[in-house]
């Protein structure tokens, strides 16, 4: 997927806008200004949808590989407390634990947002869809 920076997706917008501009200036003809901003906003909110997306989920894979060798780790102590239960190892132990338990809860709301940024990636998709199939029409 392409990324663009904040600067190439309002150079994105300003070039649909003015292009409307001028072909309402000459002709007429362009549907709206509404509508070309509307469209120029709907394409540049769709690509910082999908690459904040992109983001999220590589966040939620590292989350996930983190969350797995927490639990690696604890058993792995519990192990070592069972054999020689040491005051030093206990503290680190729970310290470890509380670690998991946080990672646990990010993943959780990771997930949370993750499932929100779907949905107003395919209500924008939806709206994409509807905006195209009816200026088809006209």
């Amino acid at each position: 997927m392409e990324q663009l920076s904040d600067s190439d997706h309002r150079d994105s917008a300003d070039a649909t806008t003015s292009s409307c501009q001028s072909t309402t200036a000459e002709d007429g003809q362009c549907g709206g200004g509404g509508e070309a901003m509307a469209r120029g906003l709907s394409a540049m909110l769709e690509s910082v949808i999908k690459d904040f997306d992109s983001k999220a989920l590589d966040t939620l894979n590292s989350q996930d590989q983190l969350s797995g060798s927490l639990d690696r780790l604890v058993q792995e102590l519990d192990q070592l407390l069972e054999n020689a239960p040491l005051p030093f190892i206990v503290q680190h132990a729970s310290r470890i634990s509380s670690v998991k338990q946080r990672v646990s809860s990010l993943n959780l709301v990771l997930k949370s947002v993750q499932r929100r940024i779907d949905n107003i990636d395919h209500m924008l998709f939806a709206n994409t869809t509807q905006e195209k199939a009816s200026s088809e029409t006209t």
